[in-house]
C-alpha cells in the first residue's frame, strides 16, 4: 500500500520509535500512548485487518503474540498487560494496517470499552 502509514514506517520512509523489527514484524512506541506502555507490533505485510487475514497467516500472529508477550516481559509488566486487536471503524481502528496494541503499567478495566 503507497499511502499506509505503517507501511511507510515498516519501509523507514516515516519516522517512528521502534522497539523491536525483523523481516516479518515490527513494533514501536505509539505517538497517542492510552497506558505507560503502549507499544504497536505490526506485520511488514500490509492487511487492512484481522476480517483481511488468511488461513496462511495463523503462525505469524502467533508470533506477533509471542513478541507481545516478551516485550511486555523485557518493561517488566509483571502485574499484567493487555492485548488488543481493533477490526473496522466501529471498533475503534484508525489506521486500516492490522496491528496488535500491547497496552500495560496500569490497572485496567472490564469490559472495555
Amino acid at each position: 500500500m503507497n499511502d499506509c502509514i505503517f507501511c511507510k514506517i515498516s519501509k523507514g520512509e516515516l519516522p517512528a520509535k521502534l522497539v523491536y523489527e525483523d523481516p516479518e514484524l515490527f513494533a514501536f512506541e505509539d505517538i497517542a500512548p492510552q497506558a505507560p506502555t503502549h507499544i504497536l507490533i505490526c506485520s511488514r505485510k500490509h492487511m487492512v485487518n484481522l476480517a483481511d487475514s488468511k488461513e496462511e497467516d495463523g503462525a505469524l500472529f502467533g508470533r506477533a503474540l509471542l513478541l507481545a508477550s516478551r516485550l511486555a516481559a523485557k518493561r517488566k509488566l509483571t502485574s499484567g498487560y493487555r492485548v488488543v486487536v481493533n477490526n473496522g471503524r466501529g471498533a475503534g481502528q484508525t489506521v486500516f494496517h492490522l496491528h496488535f496494541h500491547l497496552l500495560g503499567g496500569r490497572d485496567f478495566r472490564w469490559p472495555p470499552g
